[in-house]
């Protein structure tokens, strides 16, 4: 928007049609329009998600990860809330919030995240480098309101499951707005079978657990999440399931051997630091119904396994796919 600035002194000396014209001309450039309209799809996607997913389950949680600029009018945080969108979202997800990559709290992320509504529960993934970071961070979190799960080193691409458990507690968690802590564990690696994951998720007392709908390969079954969904002290949590809507993986079994960016045409754009993964057009019809609204498609899927809800991951890519 910094045209809008430079622009001033011409505008007052000109005719009033001709001053507006001129300003908003430059208010807004093609990449904005673009990443404006493409905000609003993701809007309408996430609110498709959710409508046919309480269709099938009334109770079912949907979490957006990033793309705090979603929750309000115009992919705008200048403007009211988008109500459509919040009344079709449990909470929102947020990564490297207070310890951004630069070193520093992200300050426009948290100023979006203090107009949200309490009822709806932000749950913030912190990368800490530093160990005498950790309870610094936390508190940070805490302060504001937001659950924190914190990521070291040794645990970037979220495979291990941490020792400490914050606000660990025995209650029942029945609703996203319950949750003290969760964990983070969509890399399945570190664990030689399916059985050794469950078992050791199961032995935790974690109120949140967010995992893939698959171990490597092989399927959760309804049996498994059932088991995941109690606490060691018997309390029972949330087990709310993995699904990158913005971004198309190589290794999962919707991916044909002949895919790469530019074929299909909506494989976009490169996703740096991720060599498997290629940002999508997500509004494209093949890969809506490959995501949702049919018996066939992931969140379907999801629902018949037993999940909780939905972890909607890269819905972001509105703003990567221009910028």
């Amino acid at each position: 928007m910094a045209e809008i600035h430079n622009m001033k002194k011409l505008y007052y000396l000109l005719p009033t049609g001709v001053a507006l014209l001129i300003l908003f001309g430059f208010e807004m450039d093609d990449k904005d329009k673009n990443t404006q309209k493409a905000g609003k799809k993701m809007q309408e996607m996430v609110i498709g998600i959710s409508k046919y997913a309480r269709k099938l389950n009334p109770e079912f949680i949907v979490i957006p990860q990033n793309g705090s600029e979603l929750a309000f009018q115009n992919v705008d945080p200048d403007k009211p809330l988008c109500n459509d969108y919040m009344n079709a979202i449990d909470g929102i997800a947020i990564e490297e919030l207070f310890l951004d990559e630069k070193g520093k709290a992200d300050d426009y992320r948290i100023n979006n995240l203090k107009k949200i509504p309490k009822d709806k529960k932000v749950i913030v993934s912190e990368f800490v480098k530093e160990k005498n970071d950790e309870d610094r961070i936390v508190k940070l979190n805490q302060e504001a309101g937001f659950v924190p799960f914190i990521r070291t080193a040794d645990n970037y691409h979220y495979h291990t499951i941490p020792e400490k458990i914050l606000n660990e507690n025995s209650n029942n968690v029945n609703k996203l707005i319950d949750v003290q802590n969760f964990l983070y564990l969509i890399n399945a690696d570190d664990f030689d079978t399916k059985k050794e994951l469950i078992d050791k998720v199961a032995n935790s007392n974690f109120d949140l657990i967010l995992i893939d709908l698959y171990y490597l390969s092989f399927p959760y079954t309804k049996a498994d999440l059932e088991k995941l969904k109690v606490k060691k002290n018997g309390g029972k949590r949330l087990v709310i399931c993995y699904l990158n809507i913005g971004a198309a993986e190589n290794w999962r079994n919707y991916w044909q051997p002949d895919w790469k960016k530019g074929n299909p045409k909506w494989l976009k754009k490169n996703y740096k630091g991720y060599d498997n993964e290629i940002y999508v057009e997500f509004w494209e019809p093949t890969w809506q119904k490959m995501m949702f609204g049919n018996d066939d498609s992931y969140v379907k899927k999801i629902i018949n396994t037993g999940f909780d809800g939905v972890f909607l991951d890269n819905v972001e890519v509105y703003y990567a796919l221009y910028n």
